[in-house]
């Protein structure tokens, strides 16, 4: 009788934790998140909201109302209407009120799929943020690590070049352009791998090296292995595929043939802009993509597999900066509606964001 309750147990448990583990691609619900609150310049402060969309595939369109609103206050204080995959840290910021106390809450409710949660944002001490934790939070950095190369970091600068208000029809392209200033940190390791070899070719050849070529090697590889990474020998992987990528071409890390071993997500670093829908109409009806951007855009969600072409997956590597550091990109709609476009200038630590609203009409008949 005990064997059988033990074997039962054990079933039961193993069970549990295989429910426990399960992801879904679509049908589940998105869980509104209170990051923190951030100090800024002036003295006035700010809360930090992000989601967590349960589903690998399906993207979730609610519109401001009862379903997706903020209280005490006005319910719409921009945030997103259109809920991308998976974990999104980070994605918009409300000022708080000068009267707002300590004992206060500001609320984020958002129903969705049928489930209703709420994200109470308040000015407790431990909710503080800075751009070190938003670095850590967003996977940058390993657990408690920092180097002064991650301190010194600033998020890049970003700017349309254009008008912010556009109209298009369907069918359309229409071209969008943003401009980007950075202070080149954090380092890629890419980057630092290709400074690595100009170096040792320069002195094979009897050259003197570029000046920060053995800085930049060196400080990458030292944000390897004190902040990007959590352990030792993904830090190494990623030097050595690094490394032997100058000289033969792509390979595949020997990190991206073994599961992940981190408790904190991990993201590869380099500068890069992408676009994506921040807002616009319900999409749940359409039997395409609506909205298409040309080039394929970098991922923006915490997608971790490999080739999905996201910083958090093991393959991903930043893509070159323009020499201008302009950025251009097409976007074509398939239904009409008022979308807002968001660009994000993103390091791979910190970034900025910027709004773009089309208004898109059907074609002329």
């Amino acid at each position: 009788m005990r064997r059988f309750l033990l074997a039962a147990s054990i079933l039961l448990l193993s069970t549990q934790s295989v429910s426990a583990q399960l992801s879904y691609t679509r049908g589940q619900n998105v869980a509104p998140g209170y990051e923190g609150w951030e100090e800024n310049e002036d003295g006035s402060f700010s809360f930090l909201f992000g989601y967590m969309n349960r589903n690998w595939l399906e993207e979730i369109d609610v519109p401001v109302g009862p379903g997706n609103m903020m209280s005490p206050g006005p319910a719409d204080v921009g945030q997103p209407t259109h809920f991308l995959p998976r974990r999104n840290r980070f994605t918009f910021k409300v000022p708080v009120p000068p009267d707002f106390g300590p004992n206060d809450e500001m609320v984020w409710t958002l129903t969705t799929n049928g489930v209703t949660e709420y994200a109470f944002a308040s000015l407790r001490t431990d909710y503080k943020v800075d751009n070190m934790v938003i670095a850590s939070e967003t996977g940058a950095l390993g657990a408690g690590s920092s180097s002064p190369e991650t301190r010194s970091n600033t998020a890049p600068v970003l700017r349309i070049l254009g008008d912010r208000e556009l109209t298009a029809r369907v069918g359309q392209p229409v071209t969008l352009v943003a401009e980007i200033v950075d202070d080149g940190l954090p380092r890629s390791r890419a980057a630092a791998a290709r400074a690595r070899a100009d170096s040792i070719a320069a002195a094979r050849a009897g050259e003197s090296p570029a000046p920060d070529a053995s800085a930049a090697s060196d400080g990458a590889l030292a944000e390897v292995a004190a902040g990007d990474t959590s352990d030792e020998d993904t830090a190494a992987d990623d030097a050595v595929t690094d490394s032997a990528e100058v000289a033969a071409g792509p390979m595949l890390p020997p990190r991206a043939l073994r599961p992940p071993s981190r408790v904190t997500v991990g993201k590869r670093t380099g500068l890069h802009l992408s676009w994506f829908v921040y807002r616009g109409p319900d999409f749940a009806n359409a039997d395409r993509d609506v909205v298409s951007f040309a080039p394929i855009q970098v991922k923006v969600w915490e997608d971790t597999r490999a080739a999905a072409n996201s910083p958090w997956g093991p393959l991903w590597v930043a893509p070159d900066v323009p020499e201008d550091g302009r950025y251009e990109a097409q976007v074509t709609f398939t239904q009409p509606g008022i979308y807002v476009l968001r660009a994000r200038a993103d390091d791979g630590a910190l970034y900025a964001d910027e709004d773009v609203t089309i208004n898109v009409t059907t074609l002329l008949p």
